[in-house]
């Protein structure tokens, strides 16, 4: 696209968790020597600005192609791989709080990773979010 400010990530790259902070890598970290990890609060860090494609955007327009795709590949089955790998480590991380999602995953009215992504984005009102 011309515009410099709208980024394209592209939802037939996207599978799981790890594919999706891939393409997130390869759209937005471009020019950098480093990547993000599969984290929801490095994707938090990144729209917030300073480093990647985003470091001197001001209102960024970010587009999912295929969205309902994505929304398939970070639903139930990826976020309760994603919530018992955080419960395998509990020494890390909260148990209490991964355990009372999952419980809320499985009665079918909790979050999927998806959710949680869009909750991130919803934390950034100068971030436009396009779901195609």
């Amino acid at each position: 696209m011309s515009d410099p400010t709208t980024f394209v990530l592209d939802g037939t790259r996207i599978q799981s968790i790890a594919t999706f902070y891939d393409e997130v890598n390869r759209v937005l970290m471009s020019g950098e020597d480093w990547t993000l990890g599969p984290s929801l609060d490095a994707l938090d860090d990144l729209l917030y600005g300073g480093f990647g494609a985003l470091a001197d955007v001001e209102h960024p327009v970010i587009v999912v192609r295929e969205s309902a795709r994505v929304r398939a590949a970070l639903g139930a089955t990826a976020t309760r791989e994603y919530y018992a790998e955080k419960l395998a480590h509990p020494e890390t991380f909260h148990v209490e709080r991964f355990t009372t999602a999952l419980a809320e995953l499985d009665a079918g009215n909790g979050q999927t990773y998806f959710d949680l992504v869009l909750d991130v984005f919803a934390g950034h009102p100068d971030v436009r979010l396009v779901l195609d």
